[in-house]
């Protein structure tokens, strides 16, 4: 049974192709710059050389025609037939207080993601783009919708309610939902695989750290704390993010800079975080690089995003009375052994302590807590389409 995964932008499509028989990646992708001139796709199988196609494309349909071509070419592809695409799965970013699981796509989940476009404004008509380019070029393969707010649906009230007029949470489902809930959940659940953790010992926290960044707490693999809130903008400093910022803080720039609200969230979505502070990059290899040379900005970036980290590690602990593991995932999570040292060098108090000579790895899956730490620590790769391909997989069965 093969599964096509998709994870749509406003201009551009990622997708994995997978024989879930073994859960081995048949080839994947990108197409990048969708609607706009320049337009192309990037195609790779396992052990070949890339293709490359470079072509207008106006919409997402056309861009998912292009995918299917890839993957049925006589010299590139992976399939003969779209009959041997058993179903899609899409990565959705925002379900609202609707969905708790993934779904298979009927109109009225269309007509839900829709509804939640106030909510996702940047990801979520993609991802309805994205759907319904499927139906049209695979007509009758069945579409389910991955949410990434589906794992933060496990939080209880006094985590995901905002203290503010509760009229509002019951007009607007104004709440805290989290984000990146895909990665978090298979995380969470490798975590305890890989590190065998009884019961009884399942408390754990993950950080995905990367130009996007969010921290969780699960207690057998059930979310009980996640750091991003209603919108991914709240929570961790993040490469381009602000992370939370006091909501004072949006009135004083407004009048400062005669702005609108909209402006400044702009500014605190795409101008802040790590960039905002060091003047210099998004990019966390440019930051560390800039530090090591004695740029004190980027000091100061790199001091602010893990003190971000640190506290929402204590906090996390806090709220589940005790941790017994910590996993790093994503791109600064898993390859960024100065970030892990950093974060763990603060963290003895909880009885954490790493292995200089293990954690001197990247994009690997491993134990890098001594056999005296009281908190195992690992490294979990995350694998986002993998999981997303397994859910799928489960619900048209």
């Amino acid at each position: 049974m093969k599964v096509l995964v998709l994870n749509c932008g406003s201009s551009s499509l990622k997708y994995q192709f997978l024989d879930m028989e073994n859960e081995e990646v048949l080839a994947k992708g990108l197409v990048e710059r969708i609607g706009f001139e320049g337009s192309c796709l990037t195609h790779k199988r396992p052990n070949a050389d890339k293709y490359y196609v470079e072509t207008p494309m106006e919409n997402h349909e056309v861009a998912v025609k292009l995918v299917m071509d890839a993957l049925m070419d006589s010299e590139h592809g992976v399939i003969k037939d779209v009959s041997e695409i058993y179903a899609v799965g899409h990565r959705v970013v925002h379900g609202g207080s609707k969905f708790a699981d993934s779904v298979v796509v009927d109109e009225d989940v269309k007509a839900s993601i829709r509804e939640c476009f106030d909510l996702g404004p940047l990801h979520n008509p993609a991802n309805l783009m994205g759907i319904e380019a499927c139906e049209a070029a695979m007509p009758g393969v069945p579409n389910v919708a991955v949410f990434d707010t589906a794992f933060g649906m496990g939080m209880s009230e006094e985590a995901f309610l905002y203290a503010v007029p509760y009229e509002y949470y019951e007009k607007y489902q104004l709440r805290r939902y989290g984000f990146h809930g895909t990665s978090h959940k298979y995380v969470s659940g490798r975590t305890i695989e890989f590190g065998e953790l009884p019961e009884g010992h399942r408390k754990v926290i993950v950080c995905h750290l990367g130009n996007g960044a969010s921290i969780s707490a699960s207690i057998d693999g059930k979310c009980v704390e996640t750091s991003m809130g209603l919108t991914p903008l709240e929570g961790l400093v993040m490469g381009t993010r602000s992370g939370n910022v006091d909501p004072a803080v949006v009135q004083f720039i407004a009048h400062h800079e005669n702005m609108n609200v909209d402006e400044v969230l702009n500014v605190l979505n795409k101008k802040s975080g790590v960039l905002g502070i060091s003047g210099i990059s998004n990019d966390f290899r440019d930051i560390e690089m800039a530090e090591a040379e004695g740029n004190a900005r980027a000091k100061m970036a790199n001091d602010v995003f893990h003190h971000s980290v640190i506290k929402t590690i204590g906090g996390y602990a806090a709220i589940m009375n005790g941790v017994d593991a910590i996993a790093f995932t994503a791109g600064v999570g898993e390859n960024g052994p100065e970030t892990r040292e950093r974060v763990c060098a603060s963290l003895g108090y909880l009885g954490v302590e790493i292995d200089k000579e293990k954690n001197k790895v990247r994009g690997v899956e491993r134990l890098i807590s001594t056999e005296d730490s009281k908190v195992k620590v690992f490294i979990i790769p995350t694998n986002e389409e993998l999981a997303i391909a397994r859910e799928t997989l489960a619900l048209v069965k």
